[in-house]
This record gives structure tokens, sequence and C-alpha cells, in this order.
């Protein structure tokens, strides 16, 4: 079937220096030829007075590019247009009057994955990379479409492949001069790999936090100086800060960027035993939210004696004095971690700055792998752990049976990067792509 024409803004849309138009399809070059701008010489810009029906549209620097070699494997092409609008509408008015249709959200991009120029893990890289905001997630999503974490699922393919070619051999050459318990041999190739997956799967929350952030959550009880500590640290005043205990009575979000990662931090309500079903809804999100956090910082003022319940803070938690203007107190008395802070005058916020951009850093930077960004990625990797499990027992019982595993294993993992059966998420990944990529 021919492929339809393609074309879309590639820059923000509105008023600006510079509009690129990008096309992509069989139909570029008689386009191209159609508004003035033929005979070009591929990959060199060339400044054109494209005109349509004896109309001037403007006078662009355009490049051509002919398939495979471009981003889509496709014959493409790029106007860089003055950035007014009627420019930009008056080209768009001419591209559909020769045929061309406006593309689908990350149409280019499902092109250039369905031609073979990169494989699926590499296209949600292009979004994430897209996407990003901040360091990490940048440098993440360029490794990604670099192949990196496709070279490591690559890997793995291999190594299950290798195993399964020992266990393939055993039942297709029964009779053959082939050793004795050829399958067992593929026993201690699986078992690394099962070892691989599983620490792949175990960090697979790391890539994820780089993505979409970080959780931070301050909790403790009311008048601790929770709100007025989230102020101070997101530097503008978002939440109600009043002396009345109880101001506080939902999760408040916001977004904010340290040392290089994107973070959620999350103010909640305080805990405390409340006849008020408001109140005491709040108090079930507070500890709802904290539960699924990465950092839980528990925030306590002067003369709480007692400090933090014991039976509420786990391994990994940082202890907050705050208020340390007002009073000062035995802070390390409980043995946590704790840091002594004024969200009034500011004492101990870098320092408290300082101590949690050390911990993002030793979350989420490193690791033997290449960050997994996606549920989607972990979910493949679980059903093929799982499913080499299953095969590395069966080795002890049947090849049959073990090769039968450790196909359904392969298949899984040929899922991740697009290699078969993922036309039902297609759909899904590429949705999520801004017009022009």
């Amino acid at each position: 079937m021919t492929q339809d024409t393609i074309f879309a803004l590639a820059t923000p849309p509105g008023r600006g220096a510079i509009a690129v138009l990008r096309l992509s399809g069989p139909a570029v070059g008689p386009t191209l030829k159609a508004l003035g701008a033929g005979g070009l010489k591929p990959r060199l810009a060339s400044v054109r007075e494209l005109n349509h029906d004896g109309v001037a549209i403007d006078q662009a620097l355009v490049l051509r590019f002919v398939g495979p070699h471009s981003y889509t494997g496709e014959d493409a092409a790029e106007l860089h247009l003055h950035g007014g609008r009627a420019v930009v509408e008056a080209a768009s008015r001419a591209l559909i009057a020769l045929g061309l249709r406006p593309a689908e959200p990350g149409e280019f991009t499902r092109r250039a994955f369905q031609n073979g120029r990169m494989d699926l893990a590499q296209a949600e890289a292009v979004a994430d990379l897209i996407d990003a905001e901040t360091v990490a997630q940048a440098r993440q999503a360029l490794g990604q479409l670099d192949g990196k974490l496709s070279q490591t699922y690559a890997g793995f393919r291999r190594d299950l492949l290798k195993a399964l070619a020992l266990v393939e051999a055993e039942i297709d050459f029964p009779d053959e001069e082939v050793p004795d318990n050829l399958a067992r041999t593929a026993g201690p190739v699986l078992e690394q790999l099962a070892r691989d997956l599983h620490r792949a799967v175990e960090d697979g929350a790391r890539g994820e936090r780089v993505r979409d952030g970080y959780r931070i959550v301050l909790i403790g009880e009311t008048n601790a100086g929770k709100s007025s500590l989230f102020n101070a640290l997101i530097q503008r005043e978002a939440a109600i800060v009043t002396p009345i205990a109880g101001t506080t009575r939902d999760v408040l979000d916001a977004e904010l960027v340290i040392g290089g990662y994107a973070v959620t931090l999350s103010d909640t309500a305080g805990l405390r035993d409340s006849d008020d079903p408001v109140e005491a809804e709040g108090v079930r999100r507070a500890r709802a939210r904290a539960e699924g956090a990465d950092l839980r910082l528990w925030v306590r003022a002067p003369g709480d004696v007692e400090g933090v319940a014991a039976d509420y803070v786990r391994s990994g938690d940082l202890i907050v004095a705050n208020k340390s203007d007002l009073a000062s107190a035995d802070i390390r008395s409980q043995g946590w971690d704790q840091i002594a802070v004024s969200s009034h005058t500011g004492a101990g916020l870098g320092e408290l700055h300082d101590w949690i951009a050390a911990r993002l850093e030793r979350d989420l930077s490193g690791a033997d792998f290449p960050a997994i960004t996606r549920e989607r990625h972990r979910l493949r990797l679980s059903e093929a752990l799982s499913d080499v499990k299953v095969g590395l027992r069966a080795l002890e019982v049947s090849p049959e049976m073990a090769g039968d595993d450790l196909r359904r294993a392969a298949r899984a993992l040929s899922r991740v990067t697009g290699e078969i059966g993922v036309e039902e998420v297609l759909g899904e990944v590429f949705s999520t792509f801004c017009i022009g990529k």
C-alpha cells in the first residue's frame, strides 16, 4: 500500500524567528518541485523562493533527505520558514493542496520505527528527550536513544538463544552424536541470565524515578512546621501557614529540581487522632502518600520530647528538627539521621538541600545496567525472568518443556524492543508524542 506523504510544524506554534515544517513520504520530491525547490542536492541547505500557483509563500532554507538515509527512512525534507503565522499557514495550505496531509502525533518517529531506523525502546527515548526538564532526564534519554538500553536487552536475548540452542539440539538430534545431557549444559548460562534479569528488574524503579520524578514526602504531627518547610524548599508561598493545628487537610504537591534531578515534594496533613471526618481523611491520605514515598522527611518541632514515633520511622528516613530559631534541642537523641532547620530564618536549609541532593545521587545515578525507564519494559523483563526460572527447573525433567519456557522468555524480550507482537502498544507509545515528531 502506498504510504501517505505527511507534514507537520516541528517548532513551537506562534510568532517566532524561524518555523520548520517537516515533510516525509514518497511525494516529497514532486512536492518540492511544485513549490519551486526542485533539483536540490541531498543534505545540502539551499535558499529557495517558495511559491504555489504563482503566489509567493516565502524565501526559505530548504533541506532534502533521500530515504533510507533520513530520520524516518523515507524521502524527507525540511522547510525553514520565517516564523510568522501567515507564512506557516500559507505553506501548510499549499502542502495540503498538493496532496499532503497533516501528521498524527508521533507519526514521524513511528515511521522511523516501522522502517527499521530505531527500535521501540529508542522511539520511547525520543519522547523522553523531548519531555526532559532536567539534566538527569536528558542524559538518561540520550543513553537510551543511543541504543545502550537496547544493547542490554539484545545481550539478554543473545544469552537466552544460546541456551535455547543447546536445548533444541538435544530435542532435534536425540540419536545423533551429540553429548549426553547437552540441554543441562545450558544451566549455567540460564542461571547467570536469571541473575542479570533480576538485577535489571530490581533496578527498574531508578529509571522511572529519573523520568517521572523522585517522590519526597513531608510528614509529622500537627504544628511541626511542615507547610512552612514546604514553602521554604520550593521557594514560594504554595501552602497555607497558620498557627492553627490541622490547617493542612489534603496532600499538596510541587515539582522542583534538586541536584539535577526532578523531584515531587508533598506536604501532608499533621498526624493526630481526630473526630473531624475531613481531617481524619487528610491523615489517612498523608499516611498513604508516605507509604509510597522514595524519601520521607519527618518534621518535628521543639518541645517534642519523644520526637517521631519509632513505629512509623523506617530505614532511610530523615528527621528534620524544625523551628531551630525558637529553641535548641538534642536532635541526635533518637539515633536517626537528623538535621536542624528554621523555615523562618533559613538556617539549616542549605544543609538539608545538600543532604537531599546526595541522597538523590546515591539512589538515582549509576548502575550495572542502563536504567529501565518504562513500566512496560519492567513487566516484560519480569515475564522473561519468570519463564527462565521455570525453564531452569524443567531442564532436570524434560528438554521439551524447558524449550517451551525459554521460547516464551525470548518472545517477552523481543516485545520490549518491538521485534515482535507490539501492535497493541504502538498506539499508546506514539500518542504521547508531539505532532512534529
